[in-house]
């Protein structure tokens, strides 16, 4: 469909008439030719531009202070990197100078303050502050309007060429139509609708896009979707909350409407489209960069922890010999991250019967199957010294939801909400459940909740904390 097509409506009226009389602005034309999201869809011209500016700024403050080669670099490093953790270069709706303005001043101001103290306290000549107030003086002063030009080039980008992200709405009631109307109507803040997604859809409205009949996964991949925005519903929340996770997982933008937005404050995490604030939740923990450290990080730990406690895995292994034979090596199958299914090992810590129950059979707290030997690898959790083997190979991480059996991940996911959504990462040797005693047979549902957190939550702070907190739980169990 070429610019300027006739749109129809989910009720087949041209979207030109459906408006007639209603609308004072026109519309942006939706196309309906999608196109896979390719590398070059997922780059934020915008957050690049900023980028660039802040270099071009570094390079003229640089010349305009005559600060030396080392200080220079000093404060480059300094400014972007507290810029970029002060989410300066982050994707936004809202392409607003004046907006962003008191952000960016404080973002710079810290990272010169920071500086300028490590200055004071090297002891280095007054001069060299004086150069560093020069210089951020030149960075704002030059940076400043070309961010406001950047800003204002991204808005006309949007509105002439439909630089936008195709957008679901989940929810067709009254706030849902009338978000995908404002984006409609203003394509300046990036967003293009492609069809809304309710499960009871109200029947007295007529919709600006098509009622899609399709699963929310089957559309992002049809339509090539990048945001999904999650309004209010005649449904109850929890098909909302699936329709978040599922856009989560599918590497989508969410946003999402609150509960009483009309009272809901501006925040580090609030957008706005028009006078509606949407939270925009944090995208998937292996979408980002940080993820990659965490893999590169754990599988290395894994090795160098294989090589150091192979003559304690191998005295372990002598004595499950020792106690009850053959096979020492406890092999199962487990799932792990989009429910692909790996083996995971363990030394055995159970006798061998002449019925193998563990796939649908838990192994509770005084099973009389578990000898001395077994009780004392599970006291100690050597028993899973093994499961390194799994990180190194990219099965598990040291830090995730634990992996449970398939039978068990049917069972449980046909009757608790929520607990396919702890596959979207990698399953882990220790987890938030189990620092918080959720191990072994407790409540699924504490289980499932806690998982989602982490997942919801994720850091490499948080991995260190649960870390931590997993050393603590050993020595406490081994002390009692």
């Amino acid at each position: 469909m070429g610019r300027g097509a006739e749109v129809e409506t989910s009720v087949g009226l041209p979207l030109e008439e459906w408006f007639a009389g209603e609308l004072t602005a026109p519309l942006a034309p939706v196309r309906d030719d999608p196109r896979p999201r390719g590398l070059l869809s997922r780059v934020n011209g915008v957050a690049v531009l900023l980028v660039g500016v802040d270099v071009l700024a570094l390079a003229a403050m640089a010349s305009y202070a005559g600060l030396s080669g080392g200080w220079a670099f000093v404060l480059a490093c300094a400014l972007l990197g507290v810029r970029a953790s002060g989410r300066i270069y982050r994707r936004r709706l809202w392409l607003s100078w004046l907006q962003e303005l008191p952000r960016s001043l404080a973002t710079t101001a810290i990272a010169v303050s920071a500086v300028g103290a490590a200055v004071l306290a090297l002891g280095w000549s007054p001069d060299v502050l004086l150069q560093l107030k020069n210089g951020v003086v030149g960075f704002v002063v030059v940076g400043e309007p070309a961010r406001a030009a950047v800003f204002a080039f991204g808005r006309w980008c949007r509105r002439r060429f439909g630089r936008c992200d195709r957008t679901i709405v989940i929810g067709a009631g009254e706030v849902g139509a009338d978000l995908a109307e404002v984006m409609l109507r203003h394509p300046e803040y990036g967003l293009r609708p492609v069809g809304f997604i309710d499960p009871e859809p109200p029947g007295d409205r007529k919709l600006p896009v098509a009622l899609l009949q399709e699963d929310l996964a089957t559309a992002i991949d049809r339509l090539g979707v990048g945001t999904v925005v999650v309004a209010f519903s005649h449904a109850r929340d929890s098909p909302l909350v699936d329709a978040a996770v599922t856009a989560h997982r599918r590497g989508c933008s969410t946003l999402v409407v609150p509960r009483m937005f009309e009272l809901h404050q501006d925040g580090p995490d609030v957008e706005r489209l028009r006078s509606y604030p949407l939270l925009r939740l944090s995208t998937a923990p292996t979408n980002r960069p940080t993820w990659h450290v965490k893999r590169l990080v754990e599988r290395s730990l894994a090795a160098l922890a294989l090589v150091v406690l192979s003559p304690v895995i191998a005295l372990c292994a002598l004595a499950v010999l020792f106690e009850s034979g053959r096979p020492i090596i406890f092999r199962q199958v487990r799932v792990g991250m989009d429910d692909r299914k790996f083996v995971i090992y363990k030394l055995r810590s159970v006798r061998q019967t002449g019925v193998d129950d563990s796939d649908v059979r838990w192994s509770v707290e005084g099973d009389s199957r578990v000898g001395p030997v077994g009780r004392i690898l599970r006291h100690t959790s050597l028993d899973e010294l093994p499961q390194l083997w799994n990180i190194l190979r990219g099965d598990m991480c040291i830090v995730g939801p634990r992996p449970e059996r398939p039978g068990f991940v049917r069972q449980f996911s046909a009757i608790h909400e929520l607990y396919w959504a702890r596959h979207r990462v990698p399953t882990g040797l220790t987890g938030l459940a189990q620092v918080h005693g959720l191990r072994g047979d407790t409540s699924i549902v504490d289980r499932s909740r806690y998982d989602n957190y982490y997942i919801a939550n994720w850091s490499l702070w948080l991995d260190v904390k649960i870390v931590l907190l997993t050393v603590g739980e050993l020595c406490r169990r081994r002390n009692r």
